[in-house]
């Protein structure tokens, strides 16, 4: 029974290198996991006392890799990085096959998210847009312009009619991929965003991103409260947005059927909306919302690491503090909820891959 009071590591793996990224196998039997100066890695728990198998996803980067995305034909993985590139790999076999290499964006990839029925990959960067590739062949289908900011985060609504991206400002927007329409901006999440006025920097931005079930609500995590844009000094926070909310209070968007253009854009970003909660933990120390994630049994679950540590952090959706918490040994840079939602695996900035149980 899932119980997240008796939360506890099951298996850890020491790769060396500190960790960006973590996400599972669609059958929940391995993970793929991203290091700093090292390819990404497919890592196979032993059992019953056998050494794991690692085998490198190699010949496609030479960047961090930031975001990993695995298709829901369990067979493939595309990975996203720092030198704007996307690369496909074939993990069905013993050793992972890479299929294709493609320049995504000017810049770093931040983000990749396929759609549920697999057909589409979207990746978000720092060209400020959103592009959309065909999983089959790699070829662009669409870019969707609009952004005035990085966008750090992608994810598709879970019944698939609907895509969202936020970016270093807050500025969350609905996209129609497949029609590559833009429909609406969603809400600005002020709390995601800060001006830094002694260092000159914006700070913020969405670091993980998830869908309650349903599709009704929203989840972003991200920092606030910001005291040092240098130094990454605020606190984590988890941005709880309703679907249904009302309409933003400023800037006309384009009508729904009108191309994603930036000249359909408005002059500045909408206003905070009602239908927006905020996340926090209790007695938080300073850090990142790096992973976020609904659990079928009704709760969110928070991933945060910085100058507190590292936590995992339990919420209820009609609260706005955690009814639990475990403290982590490091701090952790991602996060993924299993396909059973059973387990939780965590990227670790102390370089490793450890993987916690919801249950006693």
């Amino acid at each position: 029974m899932i119980d997240p009071t008796k939360t506890h590591q099951v298996l850890e793996y020491k790769h060396g290198k500190p960790l960006l990224a973590v996400r599972y196998a669609t059958d929940g039997k391995s993970l793929f996991f991203s290091a700093e100066n090292s390819p990404p890695q497919r890592f196979v728990p032993g059992g019953e006392g056998a050494e794991p198998t690692v085998s490198p996803l190699e010949g496609g980067h030479d960047s961090w890799v930031k975001s990993i995305a695995v298709l829901p034909d369990g067979r493939g993985v595309v990975t996203a990085g720092y030198d704007g590139r996307l690369v496909w790999f074939d993990v069905a076999g013993e050793k992972p096959e890479r299929v294709r290499v493609v320049q995504g964006h000017e810049g770093w990839v931040r983000s990749v998210a396929v759609s549920p029925d697999g057909r589409l990959l979207a990746s978000g960067g720092n060209d400020a847009c959103v592009r959309l590739w065909d999983t089959t062949n790699g070829r662009e289908v669409g870019v969707l312009s609009g952004h005035a900011s990085h966008v750090y985060e992608v994810a598709w609504k879970p019944d698939g009619s609907a895509l969202v991206s936020c970016d270093l400002k807050g500025v969350v927007k609905e996209w129609d991929a497949s029609a590559g329409m833009f429909r609406r901006d969603l809400v600005t999440a002020e709390a995601l965003w800060k001006y830094d006025t002694t260092f000159r920097a914006d700070i913020g931005g969405a670091r993980s991103i998830d869908f309650k079930a349903d599709g009704s609500v929203l989840a972003l995590g991200g920092i606030t409260n910001v005291t040092n844009a240098f130094a990454g000094i605020g606190k984590p926070v988890i941005v709880l947005v309703d679907w249904e909310q009302p309409a933003h209070r400023s800037g006309e968007p384009p009508e729904a059927n009108e191309p994603a253009a930036e000249g359909n854009m408005p002059d500045a970003p909408p206003a905070a909306n009602d239908g927006v909660k905020q996340l926090l933990g209790k007695g938080a120390g300073d850090g990142v919302c790096w992973g976020v994630a609904w659990h079928p049994e009704g709760f969110w679950i928070g991933q945060a690491g910085g100058g507190g540590g590292g936590w995992l952090r339990f919420f209820k959706p009609d609260a706005t503090e955690d009814f639990h918490a475990m403290k982590l040994p490091a701090n952790g840079r991602g996060m993924a909820l299993s396909p059973d939602a059973t387990q939780v695996a965590v990227a670790m900035a102390n370089g490793f891959l450890r993987v916690y149980a919801l249950h006693g």
